[in-house]
């Protein structure tokens, strides 16, 4: 006897028992956070449904093909001499019918409901309502929330309480919220899971998130989806969902200030907060200035600097000549450039100062008014055609006449002050 048959053969895993033990593995995704597919916010909720249905339909396909390539290796193996094998078929027409048909039918499904789920949950529009069942108030008024991405933290104003916060968003479950979003240097991405989609956030520019909270909590989470130096990793903070009066109670202690309160909030110390930092814990701020918003959208808060509607309202009468090379300086945004702009302009000689006051002459000082884009809310939510919906935001022809409309508006205004 050779002594590799003196040996005892290993026992064979029995099929059973490794798909057994694959199944078992799959008590760990009872830890995995379903936020998305579960959240707080009917908006997230829709959305969310989108991905399932998505997913389904894409299923069909996927699903008999997996199952077609384990029978068919099964049965055509080597081994089965019973298989029936022509090596001279090409074409069936029945199967090329199948083939091609639930493809179609399934992409015309797809484009179904990425055309009704485009317009419905337009990020520009005005909820319609607050759950399945429950249509929004007509008298209803949504809470705005000005959101700034800094370097690397957030800071959100509520104008209607005048306060403002650092890291943490408290919103009342139940009422339409409105957050009008942009960013003091790079671009970023604001985004809470449990509330709606994320939505960019960009210097200059201002987006827009209209959402709802459903439920009460202390236990979601927003952060930045879009990388953005190196303090990203710690841009989270803490979201609430309180109840109406809760929420009032809470801006009234965050109005009447205490020892955790960062004080007012201005221009100075915005500029503070401002510079790069790390992991910020949640500060409150008792007062915020009401233009301070308009400062940071317009890209104007450092004294001395020119706001980018007042460059627009130059460009739209056709420039100011000499005076242009002055103009140039002080739109300077870039770290080492705006510093050494604020430095000039701290103290302006007399020529300077006319230049100054000739430039302003020329533009009505309202920074940080940007247009009003709200995209209002679909009467009939039955609805699953899309018919009787206006085109989303970034469709809209009505929003580029609004544009031309205002830069007409605003040459005619410098003509008739010159």
């Amino acid at each position: 006897m050779r002594l590799s048959d003196s040996r005892p053969k290993p026992r064979q895993t029995s099929v059973l028992a490794r798909v057994l033990a694959a199944l078992s593995l799959t008590g760990a995704l009872s830890a995995c956070n379903t936020v998305v597919l579960k959240p707080a916010g009917d908006v997230a909720q829709q959305q969310g449904d989108l991905v399932v249905m998505s997913t389904v339909l894409m299923l069909i396909i996927i699903v008999p093909v997996m199952a077609l390539t384990v029978f068919f290796a099964w049965k055509y193996r080597a081994s089965n001499k019973d298989a029936d094998y022509q090596p001279d078929w090409d074409h069936s027409t029945q199967l090329e019918l199948v083939i091609w048909a639930a493809p179609l039918l399934i992409i015309i499904c797809l484009g179904a409901l990425t055309w009704v789920g485009t317009h419905l949950l337009d990020p520009y529009r005005t909820i319609g309502r607050i759950a399945p069942d429950k249509a929004v108030a007509k008298d209803a008024r949504p809470l705005e929330v000005d959101v700034v991405a800094l370097d690397w933290k957030w800071l959100f104003i509520y104008p209607e309480q005048g306060i403002a916060t650092v890291n943490e968003l408290v919103v009342p479950a139940g009422r339409p919220l409105d957050f009008k979003i942009t960013a003091s240097s790079v671009m970023n991405s604001f985004y809470v899971p449990a509330m709606a989609g994320q939505i960019y956030a960009m210097p200059g520019m201002q987006t827009r998130l209209n959402a709802v909270m459903n439920k009460t909590g202390d236990d979601f989470v927003g952060f930045s989806a879009n990388y953005s130096g190196a303090g990203f990793s710690g841009m989270r903070f803490k979201t609430r969902s309180v109840t109406e009066a809760d929420f009032a109670r809470w801006a009234d202690s965050v109005k009447a200030g205490g020892k955790d309160s960062a004080g007012a909030l201005d221009a100075a110390t915005y500029l503070e907060l401002e510079k790069p930092s790390e992991n910020v814990p949640a500060a409150q701020y008792a007062s915020v200035s009401p233009d301070l918003y308009g400062k940071i959208l317009d890209m104007c808060v450092e004294p001395g600097k020119m706001c980018m509607s007042e460059m627009m309202a130059i460009d739209a009468r056709g420039g100011l000549g000499k005076a242009g090379i002055r103009n140039v300086s002080m739109l300077s945004y870039d770290k080492h450039g705006r510093a050494a702009s604020a430095a000039a302009n701290a103290n302006p000689d007399a020529e300077t100062r006319r230049e100054l006051a000739w430039v302003r002459a020329l533009c009505e000082q309202k920074p940080g008014t940007a247009p009003d884009n709200t995209v209002k809310a679909p009467a009939d939510l039955k609805s699953l055609s899309g018919a009787g919906l206006t085109a989303p935001q970034s469709f809209a022809p009505n929003a580029i006449a609004f544009d031309k409309a205002e830069e007409h508006a605003a040459h005619s205004h410098l003509t008739s002050r010159n």
